[in-house]
């Protein structure tokens, strides 16, 4: 049998009131770190009543005090974005798939019912780039549903739309207001001098990597923090336990040369960076992030231990402070070039973010998933929370090409 899903056609969701009209800033993080990248992901619920028309009326009355989402991005100045607060609303899609959640092995990968059919996307003619977010609701025989979303990272961090997402679901069951307010004050964020940019353009190589998914369990996580702490006495979050994993695993599959370069990026949270800074850091549903990066020989890499590789990314986190108050004072090269070779991975944690606990008033999602399977310039790893009632983590790796892929896998599952 094969699966569908039947779409309605995109309709804008209006704030529930009147909202200001006015074009207002985005913040010099927002627009450093971000560009106009849209972000897509799937939330699945096991059940839910008529809950297209449910997150609809709820989607309206949370733009009421979000109400710059309900805006578009704009580019009166070239290379200053910002947003206008036209009132005009979300695209939202309403969809109904020909099967149950378990006839398509409840959206785990592979997908049987291509991603294209799960999210939403404007009327042909309509700017993708100039949408702050836009919502597909699809609802499966069995009673479950599906909640896929497009946002701006030029508007939202990870943790800025899941905070408007909580705010939906506040509203969809029947609170009057967002539990947490929402705070736009992207003026106050420092606009330092730009760093005339060195050196040569970035180039690209388009790899072909491979996607795999596999679960790292909560023994393994525990078992390797106590050694950490064991031969340190210091503590290690799961982030970094994993992340040295992937580090560690990546750079042994690959088999570089000895003396070549092995790189790790990850944006780090800036938001405990922020307080004296923001009026109020809570609510604030912008950008707070900050490029970490580590370089290390290959050797040293493949020679260290676990627990060393551990600490070279506690240290590169701890040194984020420094390099982040000096670049808000006009201090730092803010931009960050790492090459885009083989050698370099980036890494991203969902797993903390806020979109697993988003309640539309059926309970939280059973799993939250993004889709990357088109980026191939640089290796990136997604950590992911496993569908309930697993737990662990989960890697959606995009990182290595198929020669490296058994290998990468196998050692990742050795610790």
């Amino acid at each position: 049998m094969s699966y569908a899903v039947t779409k309605s056609s995109p309709v804008l969701v209006k704030p529930a009131a009147s909202t200001p009209t006015e074009t207002i800033p985005l913040s010099s993080i927002d627009r450093t770190a971000a560009v106009r990248v849209s972000v897509d992901f799937i939330s699945v619920f096991s059940h839910g009543e008529q809950p297209a028309k449910r997150i609809k009326e709820a989607f309206a009355k949370a733009l009421v005090p979000y109400y710059p989402v309900a805006g578009r991005i704009a580019e009166p100045t070239f290379g200053v974005p910002v947003v206008d607060c036209t009132g005009e609303g979300i695209w939202y899609v309403e969809a109904t798939a020909n099967c149950s959640l378990e006839d398509v092995n409840y959206l785990e990968r592979p997908l049987m019912i291509p991603k294209e059919e799960m999210l939403p996307r404007p009327p042909a003619g309509v700017k993708l780039e100039d949408q702050i977010l836009m919502a597909q609701i699809t609802e499966f025989t069995c009673g479950g549903f599906a909640v896929g979303i497009c946002f701006s990272h030029l508007v939202f961090d990870g943790q800025g739309a899941a905070q408007f997402l909580k705010a939906v679901g506040d509203m969809a069951r029947g609170l009057p207001e967002p539990t947490v307010k929402p705070v736009w004050s992207r003026e106050a964020i420092p606009d330092p001098p730009k760093v005339p940019f060195s050196g040569p353009p970035p180039s690209f190589t388009a790899f072909n990597f491979v996607t795999s998914v596999i679960e790292i369990s909560l023994d393994s996580i525990n078992r390797n923090k106590d050694k950490f702490t064991t031969e340190t006495t210091q503590r290690c979050s799961t982030f970094d336990v994993i992340t040295a994993m992937i580090f560690k695993s990546r750079a042994k599959a690959i088999k570089l040369a000895n003396t070549a370069e092995v790189r790790l990026g990850f944006a780090a949270s800036t938001r405990h960076l922020l307080h004296g800074v923001l009026p109020t850091v809570e609510g604030y549903y912008g950008n707070c992030v900050y490029p970490v990066g580590i370089t290390k020989t290959s050797e040293e890499i493949n020679s260290a231990s676990l627990v060393e590789v551990i600490s070279f990314i506690k240290d590169a986190k701890d040194a984020l402070s420094t390099k982040f108050v000096d670049w808000m004072n006009g201090g730092s090269d803010t931009h960050y070039n790492v090459p885009l070779d083989y050698g370099t991975v980036t890494v991203s944690d969902w797993s903390r973010v806020g979109f697993n606990e988003v309640d539309y008033g059926f309970g939280e999602p059973k799993y939250v998933f993004t889709l990357n399977d088109d980026v191939n310039i640089v290796g990136s790893v997604i950590y992911l929370k496993p569908p309930t009632p697993k737990q662990g983590i989960r890697l959606m790796l995009r990182c290595v090409e198929e020669e490296h892929s058994a290998e990468f896998c196998d050692e990742l599952l050795k610790f």
